[in-house]
């Protein structure tokens, strides 16, 4: 809304500093400074609200040391990382972008399946919480949804870079850019010719093959937002671990939707450009503050829970984004905390089936799951565990940044 403003200002009055507001850069800034004091100072408020409301978490005891004394906290808090997102989102960010539009629908959508989980956990007391298939289902829908504005709107394009020879040399010359145009194409790590195109598997069915790429590029965003967000609740478990591998992946896609959003990055980086897209920066900026001023109150031992409102959210949010800059590709290795986590999970709930099957009993390949219980389980203290996963999320993310030169 501010931006709107200044820049009517700017034009009908000459006003000066409006001008600043046509700066990604200055927004961007903007977003996150009001984000982290949302988040701090109003996030203060908001648990106290929790605790008076007795929002508190209902614990299992699963036999982990401190577990019972968790008992109580208040949870929800991922009201928090939403309001401090979405209000400066609103503020400086164009909403004309389809981009951000796409990343608000993510956010109000996957945060209200987190919300109705949450109340069914506390009010109805209910540990289960929302039936699986209801979350399935509700992520599935995010996916069409988030699919078909991706592929079908005008807005959404890309700009490759082109080659043709000099009529003196006969040189092949790279040009800067070609043309904004309509593609399902997404960027493959470590290979020198980097893009893969989804319609590329359907090129069996004709000539007209590329107006069908929806029935691979839809499917693969519900997987990609099944997965991530599913990814993100498993590893919200012991305090800070969620929202500081959340904070770095975050940031880490910030990088990717800057450069991919400014040509002259992008073609120094020899990366696709996507216009348009760095007007994500301010929406990525507000929600690293967010996850920042959460992490004030959610470091060990924590004072406020996320909950379902809050890992749901984000996982959507980070998929959603990757899929935006067209590094989707690049989740396994960048959001690797998340791929774990769930990998040890369904390797212990399938070893566990197969064993009660073909034994008669069930057997474990970890002394609990996810991953990080596993340690717990070995005695390791949970802020030991959270600082060595962020240390493990940032090598990651810095291994993810370079393979935009590695190829």
């Amino acid at each position: 809304m501010l931006y709107y403003l200044f820049d009517f200002l700017e034009r009908e009055f000459d006003l000066i500093g409006a001008g600043l507001f046509q700066y990604i850069s200055f927004r961007s800034a903007a977003a996150f400074i009001l984000s982290l004091l949302i988040s701090t100072i109003y996030g203060r408020r908001i648990i106290d609200y929790l605790r008076k409301k007795q929002i508190g978490e209902s614990v299992r005891d699963l036999g982990l040391e401190g577990q019972k004394e968790k008992a109580g906290t208040p949870t929800m808090g991922g009201v928090i990382i939403i309001l401090a997102t979405l209000i400066p989102v609103f503020l400086f960010a164009k909403l004309s972008n389809i981009y951000v539009v796409a990343l608000i629908i993510a956010t109000l959508w996957m945060g209200a399946i987190g919300f109705v989980d949450d109340y069914i956990k506390i009010f109805r007391k209910d540990k289960e919480g929302l039936k699986g298939r209801f979350k399935i289902l509700g992520q599935v829908s995010l996916g069409i949804i988030i699919g078909s504005l991706l592929y079908f709107h005008p807005n959404v394009t890309i700009k490759e870079k082109i080659e043709y020879k000099s009529a003196q040399t006969e040189i092949s010359t790279t040009k800067m850019f070609g043309e904004e145009v309509k593609a399902t194409k997404t960027t493959i790590p470590f290979l020198k010719n980097n893009t893969l195109d989804y319609a590329y598997f359907i090129k069996f069915i004709g000539d007209d093959y590329k107006s069908y790429a929806w029935i691979i590029f839809i499917p693969f965003v519900i997987l990609v937002i099944t997965a991530v967000s599913n990814g993100a609740n498993l590893t919200d478990g012991i305090d800070g671990l969620a929202a500081g591998s959340s904070a770095i992946i975050v940031a880490t896609l910030g990088i990717f939707a800057w450069v991919s959003g400014n040509i002259v990055f992008a073609n120094y980086l020899d990366v696709m450009y996507i216009p348009n897209s760095g007007e994500m920066t301010i929406f990525i900026s507000a929600l690293v503050g967010a996850l920042i001023g959460f992490l004030w109150y959610n470091t060990y031992p924590a004072q406020v829970f996320m909950g379902d409102t809050g890992s749901l959210t984000i996982g959507g949010i980070i998929a959603v984004l990757a899929i935006a800059v067209r590094k989707e590709l690049l989740i396994p290795i960048l959001a690797g905390i998340f791929l774990v986590e769930n990998v040890s999970v369904m390797m212990q709930v399938a070893y566990f089936k197969y064993t009660k099957k073909k034994y008669g009993e069930g057997r474990r390949i970890f002394l609990m799951s996810p991953l990080h219980h596993h340690y717990q389980k070995k005695g390791y203290h949970e802020s030991k565990i959270v600082t060595r996963f962020l240390i493990i999320g940032m090598m990651l993310a810095v291994f993810t940044i370079v393979t935009l030169k590695i190829r």
